[in-house]
Order: C-alpha cells, then sequence, then structure tokens
C-alpha cells in the first residue's frame, strides 16, 4: 500500500536514482519525473505527500512552486527544491515562493532521508484522529486513488457501528470513543501491515486490502464486534438486546444494540478508473448491508442479465389491522385508505394466522387484548419467535402501559394507547418503507 509517497522532478539520472534509493530503504515510495509534463500525469494519479524540484531543469523554480500549489491545492503536499547553490539570498527567494524546505546540494545522505522522514512526519501527523489514532478521510481518500492507479488487485472496505448515536445519547461521548477505539484495535489486529487502514468520518473507518483477504477479514470483523458489543452496556441492556429511550407512557420503537455493517467493492471483477465510481459504489453496497438487522456485510458481485432485462419489484402496501374495538378499526381503515394503503381488518383474534398467510401484510397494527387475557401479546410472540423469518413489522397498541413487557414479545413498535393517528401513520410509513427496501 502506498503509504507515503514523493515525487522527485529531475532529468539527472545518476542522483535522481541515488535519492530513490535512500528515500525506498526508508519504506517510502519514489516517482521520478525527469520532466514537468511526465510530473504532473503522477501529481493527478497519486497525489504525492511530498515533491521535490531539482534546479537542473532548465526552468524557473519560482514559477515551478507557484503550479505546483495551484495544481495541488486539494492535497498541499510539502515542497521541497533540491539546489546547487548555498547563497542566502536564493534559500530566501525559494522559501518566500512557496516552497518547505531548500535542500543544497551536496547532501549527506542521512541528513537527507531524515529531513525528509521529518516533513512526511509532520504531514500526516495533521491528518491523524485523535480519538482512533487513524488517518482521516484526506489521506483515506488519497488512499483509495492510489490503489486505482496501482494497477493491482484491491478491495475497499466500508465500516460502520450501527446505532452509534443512540449509544452516545444513553451511555455518553467518552463511552462511545472506547467503543470505537476498542473496533479500531479490532480491525488493526485483523489485517496486514500491507494493508491499509482509516477512516472516512469520525464514525466510519475504511481498509484496503487484497480481494482473497477481504471476506476473511469481514467475517472475522462481525465474529469479533458481536463477541465484545456486550461489554459496552449495563447488564440489563445486555441480557434484554436492546434499550429503552424514554418512559412507559410514550411511543417507542425497539433501539437495538450497535451493531456493525460492512460493504466491500473490488476491482476483481469490475474496472474502476475514478475514485467517485469507487466511493459510490462502496456507500450503495454499505447501504445494502445496513438494511438487514444485526451486524452484516455485502460484497460487491458481478452482475449478470440478459439482454434488455428489467425487473420491476413487486411493491407491498398491505396492512393488517386487528382491533377489537370496531369504531376504531374503521377510523384505521379509512385514513390508512385515504393514504393509498391496502387494509385488511380483522376483529377477531382467532381469525389472525389465516389473515395473514392470506394477506401477507407488510405492516401488522396489533391490539393487546384486554389487560386480563393480553391475546395479542401471545399472538406477537409466537408470530415473532416461532414464525422462520417473520416478514412484517408489528406495532403494538396497548391500554396496558408496560413497554418491556411489550418489546420483550417482539414487537417492532410500543404504542400505548390514547395515541395520535398523525404519530400511528408516521410510524406506518417508516415501517412500510424499510419492509420494501
Amino acid at each position: 500500500m502506498l503509504v507515503k509517497v514523493v515525487l522527485l522532478i529531475d532529468k539527472r539520472i545518476e542522483q535522481s536514482t541515488k535519492y530513490k534509493k535512500i528515500l525506498e530503504g526508508a519504506e517510502i515510495t519514489v516517482f521520478v519525473a525527469p520532466d514537468f509534463s511526465s510530473a504532473f500525469n503522477i501529481m493527478n494519479s497519486f497525489e504525492p505527500d511530498l515533491i521535490l524540484i531539482s534546479d537542473s531543469l532548465k526552468i524557473d523554480i519560482k514559477k515551478a512552486i507557484e503550479q505546483i500549489k495551484v495544481l495541488t491545492y486539494n492535497t498541499k503536499p510539502i515542497i521541497a527544491v533540491l539546489s546547487k547553490s548555498n547563497h542566502i539570498q536564493d534559500k530566501i527567494e525559494i522559501l518566500d515562493a512557496g516552497a518547505d524546505d531548500f535542500l543544497s546540494e551536496p547532501m549527506n545522505s542521512e541528513e537527507f532521508k531524515a529531513r525528509i522522514c521529518a516533513h512526511l512526519r509532520r504531514n500526516f501527523e495533521t491528518y491523524f484522529s485523535e480519538k482512533t489514532m487513524l488517518f482521516n478521510s484526506k489521506i483515506s481518500y488519497k488512499m483509495i486513488k492510489r490503489a486505482i492507479h496501482e494497477e493491482k488487485q484491491w478491495a475497499v472496505m466500508l465500516i460502520d457501528v450501527d446505532n452509534l448515536e443512540f449509544y452516545k445519547e444513553i451511555y455518553g461521548e467518552l463511552a462511545t470513543d472506547k467503543l470505537l477505539q476498542t473496533y479500531s484495535a479490532i480491525i488493526q489486529s485483523s489485517i496486514e501491515k500491507t494493508d491499509y487502514l482509516g477512516q472516512l468520518s469520525p464514525d466510519d473507518f475504511i481498509v484496503i486490502t487484497h480481494p482473497d483477504r477481504a471476506e476473511k477479514i469481514v467475517n472475522y470483523l462481525i465474529y469479533a464486534f458481536n463477541t465484545v458489543v456486550s461489554k459496552f452496556y449495563s447488564e440489563a441492556d445486555a441480557q434484554r438486546g436492546y434499550v429503552f429511550m424514554r418512559g412507559d407512557d410514550e411511543v417507542e420503537d425497539k433501539v437495538n444494540l450497535v451493531s456493525t455493517s460492512i460493504g466491500v467493492v473490488t476491482n476483481q471483477y469490475k474496472k474502476y478508473s475514478d475514485i467517485k465510481e469507487v466511493v459510490g459504489s462502496l456507500i450503495n453496497t454499505h447501504k445494502l448491508a445496513k438494511y438487514k438487522s444485526g451486524s452484516n456485510y455485502v460484497v460487491e458481485r458481478p452482475k449478470i442479465s440478459a439482454d434488455n432485462a428489467v425487473v420491476e419489484k413487486e411493491i407491498n402496501k398491505n396492512i393488517l389491522i386487528i382491533e377489537p374495538d370496531e369504531a376504531l378499526s374503521i377510523l384505521l381503515e379509512a385514513t390508512a385508505l385515504m393514504q393509498g394503503y391496502k387494509v385488511k381488518i380483522v376483529n377477531e383474534f382467532e381469525k389472525i394466522y389465516g389473515a395473514i398467510n392470506e394477506f401477507e401484510p407488510a405492516v401488522i397494527i396489533l391490539d393487546a387484548g384486554d389487560a386480563e387475557s393480553l391475546k395479542g401479546l401471545e399472538i406477537c410472540k409466537k408470530l415473532k419467535f416461532e414464525t422462520a423469518n417473520f416478514p412484517a413489522n408489528i406495532i403494538f397498541t396497548t391500554t396496558v402501559h408496560d413497554k418491556e413487557m411489550v418489546l420483550d414479545a417482539g414487537a417492532d413498535l410500543y404504542l400505548p394507547k390514547p395515541y395520535e393517528l398523525s404519530v400511528l401513520f408516521g410510524w406506518i410509513k417508516k415501517f412500510y418503507e424499510n419492509y420494501n427496501k
């Protein structure tokens, strides 16, 4: 992985070969350009971290520095000048023109290497995250761009922690930072020295590796993350498997424990030539992983399709309402129909299973029943825990205000009665959209 890149613009073959060998001994990748034309191509493709310009070139060095600064405005590399001159006025003019250093030749090899390494170290230190001590998005995007142009096989992984904002709201920023630091250490332990680990945002990690290692890494990350995540919760929350945000008299959906979602893009099957294309595919692949509950990953695969083939996904707008109160069920039906949903009403608990098999709802509004029997609660448990891969979302309405009991039964939303129709249909819209993703 090209983590440190230096561009040397020097027409002298012997001297440039010497400098290249010295820096490669410090694990620095060096590109040599004999003129500015070839140098600009390297700047565009690899965005070097440091550019060395020799005054052996038949150009105005001060103008060359200005041009480089314009062309590398977004990446801002270190610029150093190699010169046979040792005059103080020459040094001042070059530094005033925007160079970061002036290196007079001949120079001791060890001093040359030390000064270049010091510049690179200080440059990279400005791009570290204080929380994880990883490179931030500026360096990560640069690494992706270099991978594209390196003409080797690569896989880029976008690693995210889901439900982190809810976790931070409940447990605080310090606990959140500790969770991210722990996950960062787990990721670091799973990759090779030649791989790259950085961040795209304070909560997202990026890994660049070889495609042969990618799926092994993501499987290990999901296993390791799921193993340690309970340690960041109270014993009660960890055992329950979700957390509460509000009191028993307010609407509450399940806030699951944090999980990890990972999207993987590789150039094994598709050639990428632009970083925007890679990042776009990476974000879309990562979204697919986030759609599934719990920790998951999705790897971009080659697509096979017949000519002119179009696959239209059928949208499920079915809502099943189980409400013993006939007046309320009529009101719910009328409101749902006006909003474009298909509705089926069931007033008796015994008829629910047949209605589900026949109607295949995306959303179920399920009443708890009377306080003594709570028939709706038992039905919810059977649907969620005894039916394999039950797809519908259950909104559980009840006059018994016991949030933990309802959510433990598998309900996706706890909605205490009386409730406002606008609140109910806001949640129906959210669950309907999630179901059809």
